[in-house]
């Protein structure tokens, strides 16, 4: 684990959760192409009062160091497993996938080519209550924390996350087909090249009106370093957008603003990174928006006290010459992957473009190994 000191330390406190700091540790690792060793510590920090006691296996294959013993190169670290060769470093989730299939007892099941069905739309009151609604809640906490190596499977863990209040049935059925696009899929996870360029490009989107219960618009962005991608989300906006170009605007927006903390974030470890920044969109109309001053009287309906910081803040950037704004064709829009379910052939070209690669297995687990061949 990357641990950062003095200043640069006190940047990320309370600024980043722990997905994001184990993001930007793998960041830095790329960036200035350091070793990543493991240490056993022996200390425990518990907050609160504990009248139970407490036992913890050990996971499989796990040997026990002496206190502040030096293991060696990073291998698996909380589920991740790592990978580093010459070429660069492969984060993969394997173990986690057999473990979640083996919990919902699909280790024979049926592999599926995407992660949802094209055109499937959710919504809160079609289909039956889910007697045990704990089951769906603990299983998307775990779809969850597999983001953190699978960006393809964005908008579908986003979608089925809506609806923890109230699970039912096609819900359920939504997240074990996730399950099933996973077993077809084990050994994917992303690739960070030891080449890549201090560059940083976004691509965002968005799918108007995907909301069936309130209206509201999807966001979708994707921010790489060079090849290398670094940060993603989907996202639902906050309020209903009254054409498809209204919401790509907000959606530029709110990628401008990822981009511009992660270059300010950048500069304060002493990377510089060239501007402006560019920022790809398959919309044109947002673009004009974004980029002509004559277009302020298109937006007029905008410009409320509430949103006008929010949405015009692209406009801001692109004015200070921060950002420059690139028009990409929607079926090169890589941020497409985050706003809506693709069809198996373009969902799998756009997970190839945002860096997911199928990687032989680092590590055999035991007892759980034969899942993957099954």
């Amino acid at each position: 684990m990357v641990r950062l000191k003095g200043a640069k330390e006190e940047l990320l406190q309370g600024v980043t959760d722990r997905f994001q700091e184990r993001i930007i540790s793998t960041l830095l690792v790329l960036c200035k192409q350091w070793d990543i060793q493991q240490l056993d510590i022996n200390n425990a920090f518990l907050h609160g009062f504990l009248d139970e006691e407490v036992y913890m296996n050990p996971p499989p294959g796990y040997k026990k160091a002496q206190p502040g013993q030096d293991l060696g190169s990073l291998k698996y670290f909380l589920g991740i497993e790592v990978s580093r060769s010459g070429s660069g470093i492969f984060l993969n989730q394997r173990k986690y996938i057999l473990d979640l299939l083996r919990d919902q007892n699909m280790e024979n099941c049926n592999a599926a080519p995407f992660p949802m069905s094209k055109g499937l739309r959710l919504n809160m009151d079609n289909g039956d209550l889910l007697g045990d609604p704990e089951v769906y809640r603990r299983l998307i906490g775990k779809l969850l924390y597999l983001n953190m190596s699978r960006p393809g499977i964005s908008y579908v863990v986003q979608q089925i996350s809506q609806f923890l209040g109230a699970p039912r049935k096609p819900h359920f059925d939504a997240a074990l087909h996730v399950l099933r696009y996973l077993k077809g899929s084990l050994n994917f996870g992303l690739f960070y090249p030891t080449n890549s360029d201090f560059v940083l490009t976004g691509y965002n989107d968005a799918d108007w009106g995907t909301c069936s219960d309130s209206g509201r618009s999807l966001t979708g962005y994707c921010v790489f370093l060079g090849n290398s991608l670094i940060s993603w989300k989907t996202k639902k906006q906050k309020v209903v957008s009254k054409s498809s170009t209204e919401a790509e605007y907000r959606s530029m927006s709110h990628t401008a603003d990822e981009l511009i903390w992660l270059e300010r974030l950048l500069a304060e470890l002493d990377i510089t990174i060239p501007t402006p920044l560019t920022l790809y969109c398959d919309n044109v109309s947002a673009i004009h928006i974004a980029e002509n001053p004559c277009f302020h009287e298109k937006t007029k309906h905008m410009r409320g006290k509430s949103q006008k910081i929010d949405v015009h803040y692209i406009r801001e950037q692109v004015q200070y010459g921060f950002i420059q704004l690139k028009h990409v064709r929607s079926v090169l829009q890589l941020a497409d992957i985050m706003t809506k379910p693709l069809g198996s052939d373009q969902h799998r070209f756009l997970s190839s473009k945002i860096g997911l690669v199928n990687n032989a297995p680092i590590q055999e687990w035991p007892g759980i190994s034969q899942l993957a061949h099954s």
